[in-house]
């Protein structure tokens, strides 16, 4: 019999309110009968439910990564809670009868292998076609709008950020609203945080607020500069097909997984713990962020997860959760970039973590600080990149008291540890930590930023790897 965790579960579910009613569906004994194909494949049970009927509900494992699920209920959600129901019984390891696969399900697994072959065999005659007219037209659009977005910031720069203020902030967020007309979302997020700066600098008067205005514009100005230059290139070269350039991002394209395994950012048959987990709010972006910091059991590499949540659309979206189990993934796609590249996958299969997934972690964690730092250094200098870099360093003994600790290598090198301003503390969970064996001798899964305080390299913790377990400070 198939075997199904809860995390499993948890993965699968819409929401923690499906989970928490298909575990009271299955606990109450909602199903009159169980069924299970010889071949463990198909799962289906008939359960009691406020219509006249009881419900009819399947889970198909044909695809094991890719579960289909199909319920007789009228409920809009996916799968729904008769379905996640089922799921707890095998996770009880009730009693399935055996049963033949019906003649329906048998039908609809053709039709999605013929499907599924026709999309290999496209795929497999290369490259889709690029609309050359469309990108064309769409990309002057876009040099037009990065020519207006350089007379205004000009503009800025000449009067000062001073001049931001009262019936000014309108022809700014003007601007931004004008800039998705020129298919440039990046360039209007980093316009939308520089009108929120300014703004809490008028009413506190914090100077936080305007280095932090200045940062950004100095953000969007290199934007823009380098923009003019990759988009103008494309042009006079005439290759306007997908690259994988981090700026078709960073000017507001959405990738499709297609595009980026077609450019070679994929890995097959990758296995991955995760190993940090956030909520953050992005005021900029109206948006919830889901952020999941993952390392590749083989490689040690540390990637990131993004689930975007728009505010107005929050309840359609469906929000990423803290996986505690190993995830297996056929096929995992990597976006354009350098350091804790973002990645993304469709399908995947979980089981326990073992001590050789750790193992696999904690060998290829950096050792000597020093080098580590100089990294750091190169990657953060990227006025577009992100100002940290998460890294698995491995660590000789970490000690200090209250909120304040110091990191040391295997060479007596040292380095702060410190929570990134805006961020979610980590430092003071520290001195909660019971056991002492868990600052000596581990791998620490790290954030590492520059401070402008102190002018050097700190890091804030997020996670501890050791031999057993994975101890999160960050989740």
């Amino acid at each position: 019999m198939r075997k199904i965790t809860e995390q499993t579960i948890a993965v699968l579910a819409p929401n923690a309110n499906a989970v928490n009613n298909g575990r009271k569906i299955s606990q109450k004994g909602g199903f009159v009968k169980l069924f299970r194909s010889e071949d463990d494949t198909f799962y289906m049970g008939e359960c009691s439910g406020s219509g006249k009927s009881n419900y009819i509900t399947s889970a198909d494992f044909v695809e094991e990564e890719n579960p289909v699920f199909r319920c007789s209920c009228p409920s809009r959600q996916f799968p729904c809670k008769h379905s996640l129901a089922l799921l707890f019984e095998m996770n009880a390891e009730k009693e399935f009868t055996l049963c033949e696969i019906p003649e329906d399900i048998l039908t609809k697994r053709q039709k999605k292998e013929a499907r599924a072959a026709k999309s290999a065999a496209q795929k497999q005659a290369g490259k889709p076609k690029v609309n050359k007219a469309a990108r064309t037209k769409k990309i002057k659009k876009q040099l037009k709008g990065l020519k207006l977005t350089e007379e205004i910031m000009n503009h800025l720069l000449y009067a000062g950020l001073g001049t931001m203020g009262g019936s000014s902030i309108k022809t700014y967020r003007d601007l931004a609203k004008q800039l998705g007309d020129y298919y440039l979302a990046g360039p209007q997020l980093y316009v939308n945080r520089l009108i929120l700066e300014m703004e809490a600098f008028q009413k506190d008067g914090e100077n936080r607020h305007y280095h932090e205005a200045i940062h950004t514009l100095v953000q969007l100005r290199a934007c823009v500069k380098k923009a003019e230059v990759y988009l103008t290139e494309k042009l006079e070269k005439e290759e306007i097909g997908d690259d994988d350039n981090v700026l078709f991002e960073e000017l507001g394209g959405v990738w499709k997984l297609e595009q980026l395994q077609a450019l070679g950012l994929k890995k097959e048959n990758a296995c991955l713990l995760q190993l940090s987990f956030q909520v953050v709010y992005d005021q900029a972006r109206k948006e919830f962020i889901d952020i999941g910091w993952w390392a590749d059991v083989e490689t040690g590499e540390v990637s990131v997860t993004r689930n975007y949540r728009p505010i107005k659309a929050v309840k359609y979206v469906k929000q990423d959760d803290t996986v505690f189990d190993a995830v297996s993934v056929p096929i995992l796609t990597y976006y354009p970039g350098e350091k804790n590249r973002r990645i993304r996958w469709e399908g995947a299969t979980f089981s326990p973590i073992k001590r050789e997934h750790l193992a696999g972690i904690r060998k290829n964690a950096q050792t000597i600080l020093p080098a580590t730092v100089k990294m750091v250094k190169n990657q953060v200098k990227n006025v577009l990149s992100d100002n940290f870099v998460v890294l698995l360093f491995a660590f000789e003994q970490i000690g200090g008291v209250q909120d304040s600790y110091v990191m040391k290598d295997q060479e007596g090198n040292t380095i702060l540890l410190k929570d990134i301003p805006g961020m979610e503390g980590t430092v003071h969970r520290l001195s909660m930590l019971m056991e002492p064996s868990l600052l000596e001798g581990q791998v620490l899964l790290g954030a590492f930023f520059y401070q402008e305080e102190t002018h050097r390299i700190c890091v804030q913790p997020y996670s501890i790897v050791t031999d057993e377990k994975v101890v999160r400070l960050l989740y």
